[in-house]
C-alpha cells in the first residue's frame, strides 16, 4: 500500500509540475476554525498562498468526524488518544486517508500543515503526556502525505524568501482555492470559496 500512494504522489506531482506548485495546507492556517478548541491559528502567508489559488485546505480531524469543539488529543506511540483516555486513532486514521486523497486529486506536490499537530505535525510533535513536551516523529496525516512522496513543511520550516520570490516571479496565478466540503459547517475566510 505505501508502494501504492508513492506511485500516486509521484503521478500527481509530476502533473503539478506541468500546472505550477500546489499545495495542501492545514484548515486552521488558512482561518477556518477547525482546531480542538474551535479556533484557527490563520497565518497571512498562508492565507496569501490560498487567495492565490495555490492550495487545497484541510482538516483531517474534522474529515474523521471529529468536529470541533472536541477534547484535546496527542499521539502515545501508533494510538491518537485524547486528554481523558478517549482512543481517536480510528477517526484520525480515516480523516487523514480522505485528506490525503482530496490532496493527491488536486495534484498537491508540498504540504504546509500546522506544527506539533497529532494529525498535521512535521518532525516534531506532542509526547502524548500533555504537557507540552516535543518528541520527534511527524502526526498521521504528515505521514501518509510524506509516504506518498510530498514535500512536507510546517508553516515554521516552509523557506518563505524562496516561495516569496516565486510568487513574485509569477504575479498573474490564478486566484481562488479549493476548500474541503468536510472541513465541517464554519464560514469560509475571507478569500476562500466554499
Amino acid at each position: 500500500m505505501k508502494e501504492a500512494r508513492k506511485e500516486a504522489g509521484k503521478k500527481a506531482g509530476e502533473k503539478a509540475m506541468k500546472q505550477g506548485k500546489r499545495f495542501c495546507v492545514s484548515g486552521c492556517l488558512a482561518g477556518l476554525p477547525c482546531r480542538w478548541d474551535s479556533a484557527s491559528r490563520p497565518d497571512p502567508r498562508i492565507q496569501r498562498l490560498v487567495a492565490r489559488g495555490m492550495c487545497v485546505v484541510v482538516c483531517p480531524e474534522v474529515q474523521g468526524g471529529l468536529l470541533p469543539p472536541r477534547k484535546p488529543c496527542e499521539l502515545c506511540g501508533d494510538r491518537v488518544l485524547a486528554r481523558d483516555g478517549t482512543d481517536c486513532t480510528g477517526a484520525f486514521r480515516r480523516g487523514a486517508a480522505k485528506a490525503l486523497a482530496m490532496a493527491l486529486a488536486a495534484g498537491c506536490t508540498a504540504a504546509v500543515l500546522k506544527a506539533r499537530s497529532p494529525s498535521c505535525g512535521a518532525g516534531g510533535i506532542y509526547d502524548g503526556s500533555f504537557t507540552k513536551t516535543l518528541a520527534p516523529g511527524d502526526g498521521i496525516f504528515a505521514r501518509l502525505l510524506r509516504e506518498a512522496g510530498l514535500e512536507i513543511f510546517t508553516e515554521e520550516s516552509l523557506p518563505w524568501e524562496r516561495l516569496e520570490a516565486e510568487l513574485e516571479a509569477d504575479p498573474e496565478a490564478e486566484l481562488g482555492a479549493e476548500l474541503a466540503p468536510a472541513c465541517g459547517p464554519h464560514a469560509a475566510p475571507a478569500g476562500v470559496r466554499n
